[in-house]
């Protein structure tokens, strides 16, 4: 459809923040009004707004998408978000690791083991590695003090984490995307390392590729959404 709007302006309002399109307020695709909890957050949307091309198409709005869900999904119920990251956690990516005897066990350890003891010291747990490919949950400790962060966080960040711990199957990275340092490109070869690394050995597949940078861009909005949504106004 044809751009509608001119101007894409952002407004403090009584409960935070709210994009406005030539005046008129937006909502969630539900109906309820887009109130988001940071400033930070409300420039991401409104410049998604301000740099949308004059053919519009609903996939050229990523960070509104994540916007509703947060505010008529995972704000009403949080629980199935939060176990579904907890499931993340028990088959995290990066605590399945290869054979020690295997050439792609060093670079796991060189490139994995920093991000998982980034979270253990940060949650003060110890997660479980196997070798094996067999399901192993983790520890109900540890994944107390993981459900615990969960709950802290708000309806917006959860759903952001959802995403990008879905895209790189594995919370650990998600978690560590949300350093205001995070380097959301290195964070996402962690998750492809396996991946990578077949690459190097018999070829880069062009349409692989392009999913995997597709992927990757998709993962980047999602990090950098869920840090606005935590970032202090």
């Amino acid at each position: 459809m044809k751009r509608f709007w001119k101007a894409a302006d952002l407004t403090q309002v009584d409960c935070g923040w709210q994009v406005a399109l030539d005046g008129r307020p937006v909502k969630t695709r539900c109906g309820s009004a887009q109130i988001l909890p940071t400033r930070a957050l409300g420039e991401l949307l409104r410049g998604e707004w301000a740099d949308a091309p004059e053919e519009v198409h609903p996939d050229h709005f990523p960070l509104r998408d994540l916007a509703d869900r947060a505010i008529d999904s995972v704000a009403n119920d949080r629980e199935p978000v939060i176990a579904r990251l907890l499931g993340f956690a028990d088959g995290d990516t990066l605590c399945y690791r290869a054979e020690p005897d295997e050439a792609v066990a060093r670079r796991q350890a060189q490139v994995w083991d920093p991000i998982v003891a980034q979270v253990e010291d940060e949650l003060g747990i110890t997660l479980s590695r196997t070798h094996s490919i067999l399901h192993k949950p983790q520890a109900e400790p540890s994944r107390a003090a993981i459900r615990q962060r969960l709950e802290s966080e708000s309806a917006f960040v959860l759903a952001a984490l959802d995403a990008s711990a879905s895209l790189a199957a594995s919370l650990c990275v998600a978690l560590a995307g949300l350093k205001d340092d995070a380097d959301a490109q290195a964070l996402w070869a962690a998750a492809n390392l396996e991946e990578d690394f077949q690459a190097e050995q018999w070829g880069v597949d062009a349409e692989a590729l392009a999913r995997r940078n597709a992927r990757e861009a998709e993962f980047a909005r999602a990090l950098a959404f869920a840090r606005a949504a935590r970032s202090p106004d």
